[in-house]
């Protein structure tokens, strides 16, 4: 029984471990393709001028490899940075800023009808 129990807590673990990693690489990428728009814009102009420089040495394959390097950078560190925030156990969750990844909504002001300071504290 105790077994079963310890089993059926690892998977749960585990799952929560995988749920944890996907969501952060999602959030992760969306990030950097949104907020870090001229970080992309860089990356692109300084891979266009490599892979004219590697032209002259390799004229075939310099932009292939150029830009496979450029989009491999970017996935290993989305991957590399949401493994480690999920094997320090930050959970999406916990981050205030990630409020519209799990539907929360920051209540900013209230409405106030015009009608209601006449009627609203009739009891």
């Amino acid at each position: 029984m105790v077994s079963a129990q310890s089993s059926n807590q690892g998977k749960t673990y585990s799952l929560l471990m995988i749920k944890s990693f996907l969501i952060w690489t999602f959030t992760l990428a969306v990030c950097l393709l949104v907020v870090g728009f001229p970080l992309v814009v860089v990356m692109a102009t300084a891979g266009c001028l490599l892979s004219i420089v590697l032209q002259s040495v390799m004229p075939v394959s310099a932009v292939l490899l150029v830009a496979g390097g450029l989009i491999m950078f970017n996935v290993m560190a989305v991957l590399i940075v949401a493994g480690v925030l999920t094997a320090k156990g930050v959970h999406p969750k916990e981050m205030k800023w990630l409020s519209w990844l799990h539907g929360e909504e920051d209540k900013v002001q209230t409405t106030v009808y015009a009608a209601c300071p006449l009627t609203c504290e009739l009891k």
